[in-house]
């Protein structure tokens, strides 16, 4: 049995392979700064906001943390209709990464917060700091610092469960990979060419991320 492959036949798609790449990037940097800005909030919330909101908060956490993403992004594109809110779906896929990755960052965050030592704060107290300038300026940096390598991991994560928003027709790269196929019958040679591009923007992400982090989040 011979078995040829063409991958000339992918490569030569270029123009919607470097769409789906341009989507995926954007999508996962869109959701990478909205969840962390979610994530950072509630972990504020959940180490000492009101009881009530440390509910809501928990409760938030505890349901995204507990069902799969594709669920969450089917409830958002295909169930909120049904409540009057139709969503285009490069909307839907933001807003469900954002929803994803701000619940998992939020227990990230929390982490580093209560390792933040309790003197720390009573010092940036005692310096009549607001609560806002003490959470932001003395907690937030080093609590970030401790637990930067499993936010990167988690960044990542949702870049490549980026892929499921195919299946609403957001034109990201696994949705580019399955077109090509769909043209070619080439479905080997153009799921193995988006594998390697994951792969790279994988690698891409973490270098950029661990670069990012100690020179715009938490210093050296």
């Amino acid at each position: 049995m011979n078995i040829e492959f063409d991958f000339g036949a992918v490569l030569a798609e270029w123009p919607l392979l470097l769409r789906g790449v341009a989507w995926t990037v954007g999508l996962t940097a869109v959701g990478t700064v909205l969840g962390m800005a979610v994530g950072t909030f509630c972990a504020w919330a959940r180490s000492g906001g009101p009881r009530w909101l440390r509910l809501i908060v928990g409760t938030y956490v505890e349901l995204i943390r507990n069902t799969p993403f594709i669920v969450q992004l089917f409830f958002i594109f295909f169930g909120l209709p049904a409540a009057g809110v139709k969503l285009s779906p490069e909307v839907a896929s933001v807003i469900a990464m954002v929803m994803n990755l701000g619940a998992y960052s939020t227990e990230i965050i929390r982490a580093g917060i209560e390792a933040t030592p309790k003197g720390q704060i009573e010092a940036a107290v005692s310096l009549a700091l607001s609560k806002a300038q003490v959470f932001l300026r003395v907690v937030l940096p080093p609590a970030l610092k401790k637990v930067w390598p499993a936010m990167v991991s988690q960044i990542v994560i949702v870049m490549l469960g980026s892929a499921v928003c195919g299946q609403i027709s957001t034109e990201e790269l696994s949705y580019a990979a399955n077109l090509i196929q769909s043209r070619n019958f080439r479905a080997f040679e153009a799921f193995i060419v988006a594998t390697l591009i994951y792969l790279a923007l994988s690698v891409a992400l973490r270098r950029l991320l661990d670069w990012a982090g100690p020179k715009f989040f938490f210093g050296r």
